[in-house]
């Protein structure tokens, strides 16, 4: 394609399909020689790392901690039942009679209730937070959910060296669980909204970072019991280091604004969308558009209509595809894992060691690993494509890991047949379900936001993350079926 004689110079030439106007030179994009700001050192990436880590570390803490939870209701209810008894007229000679431990209703149904008390404020906020993302500043949301969510752990630390009753103690912690996702799902969708602005690696790292925290909170599981430490002792110091993680979260996001990599993409969701596209093409040219010092700070005067009326259902309408393949992602993965797979038994163990560790090691930390390894693979290799039919196609075949878990020694079970015995067979197929959950649920959430204009990628994450988190809900559901039919 020919192109004609270049300009005279010192007179600016207008980008393509544009023209100039004399009134505004001083305010015409430049086209320069010098290339957009470079991520020095990686330190946006890392602080996008961090804060994935921040968001899911505190609860799979939580959840790691549920067996001192179940232990401590126990313990509460089996002194308040000793205290009734010794409270009873009885002869002097007779012994008082200590009821054995036994686990009471509360401790029996704290699982249930716990999924419950997640899943449906997790929901109702990132569905929330999706339509009011845009009324509501950056900064309160992710800043205000992490110092609250800090509170709350806190506060279950200090907890852990109080001595309550079982009733107040379930109560509390049920309210504890609520506050924790709530504040969880508008900083995890606002954190996606957030990278939406960015290049389509910068959603990698909070998959990734998001993964490690389970890998984390697997490795803490299996110092525990290899310790032999107390639970209540293991419960404090999981909740000390979810403190420490979050305060980490918050002086990362802090240091954000000053980067100006991170400046420089921030400043599109302030402008018109022609500034934009004007700005992208010089992008994808290796060119850095320069532009007044006061047209920078200042927003067009068409950008607040144009932020206010994104359509959601247009928005919803280009990224249908990305967003439903992740909700359906995670409804099999929590489907299965851990409602299935923590019942797997090991045919191998015997009276060994191994019957302690079976399920941390080959079902948690598996899981994790390499859930961790398939996010992180996002961050170098985005195989198939955004629009590719390979991505909807792999989403859709990941459901044959359904009936090959099923199959494998899970115990007790009514009616299927054990197929797969041996544990070599479960820790293959945990791998590869791991695998794919990760690099398939971290590529759709990458490219959903690339599908839309750069102006509507904070919505079009914010939207991601309120399918990721419906996947979860359905799949809390589908997790009673699964277990029903083996």
């Amino acid at each position: 394609m020919s192109a004609g004689p270049p300009p005279p110079e010192g007179v600016k030439q207008a980008p393509e399909g544009g023209s100039t106007q004399p009134g505004k030179t001083e305010n015409a994009i430049t086209m320069t020689t010098s290339h957009q700001p470079q991520d020095r050192y990686k330190a946006v990436w890392l602080i996008f790392f961090v804060l994935g880590l921040g968001t899911l570390l505190p609860w799979n803490f939580f959840m790691t901690a549920t067996r001192y939870f179940t232990n401590r209701l126990d313990e509460s209810q089996n002194m308040s039942l000793v205290t009734a008894e010794l409270s009873k007229d009885i002869q002097p000679s007779a012994t008082p009679t200590v009821p054995s431990p036994a686990r009471n209703s509360l401790s029996a149904v704290f699982n249930n209730v716990m999924t419950l008390c997640a899943m449906l404020p997790l929901l109702f906020f990132t569905c929330l937070n999706s339509f009011l993302h845009q009324r509501i500043p950056q900064s309160v949301r992710i800043l205000g959910t992490l110092v609250a969510i800090l509170v709350v752990f806190f506060i279950t630390a200090v907890l852990v060296k109080v001595q309550m009753d079982a009733v107040p103690f379930f109560v509390l912690t049920m309210i504890k669980i609520v506050l924790i996702n709530s504040f969880g799902a508008i900083l995890q969708g606002s954190l996606f909204g957030l990278a939406g602005l960015l290049p389509t690696s910068y959603t990698a790292p909070i998959m990734s970072g998001q993964g490690l925290a389970g890998f984390f909170a697997s490795v803490a599981m299996i110092c525990a019991i290899a310790s032999g430490s107390e639970l209540s002792e293991s419960a404090f110091g999981y909740f000390i280091t979810a403190c420490v993680v979050i305060v980490l979260a918050i002086v990362c996001y802090l240091a954000l604004p000053r980067l100006e990599f991170y400046r420089y993409y921030q400043q599109f969701k302030l402008e018109g969308p022609g500034e934009q596209e004007t700005k992208l093409d010089l992008i994808s040219k290796g060119e850095e558009p320069v532009a007044n010092k006061e047209e920078s700070r200042v927003p067009a005067p068409s950008s607040q209509p144009a932020n206010q009326g994104h359509s959601i259902r247009s928005i919803l309408r280009s990224i249908l595809v990305p967003a439903l393949s992740v909700c359906f992602i995670f409804m099999v993965t929590i489907g299965v894992f851990p409602a299935v797979t923590a019942e797997v038994q090991s045919s191998i163990a015997g009276t060994s060691a191994w019957g302690d560790y079976f399920i941390p090691v080959s079902c948690f930390l598996t899981f994790n690993v390499f859930d961790w390894l398939g996010r992180s693979l996002t961050a170098v290799f985005t195989w198939p494509g955004k629009d590719s039919h390979w991505l909807p196609s792999l989403v859709l075949a990941r459901m044959l890991f359904v009936p090959l878990l099923l199959l494998c020694n899970v115990q007790p079970r009514r009616y299927l047949t054990v197929v797969f015995e041996h544990d070599a067979w479960f820790i293959i197929f945990m791998a590869a379900f791991a695998f794919s959950n990760g690099y398939l649920a971290s590529l759709c959430m990458c490219f959903g936001p690339k599908k839309v204009k750069p102006a509507e990628a904070e919505t079009a994450g914010a939207i991601m993350a309120f399918f990721l988190s419906l996947g979860l809900a359905l799949g809390a559901v589908f997790s009673f079926l699964c277990r029903s039919i083996v």
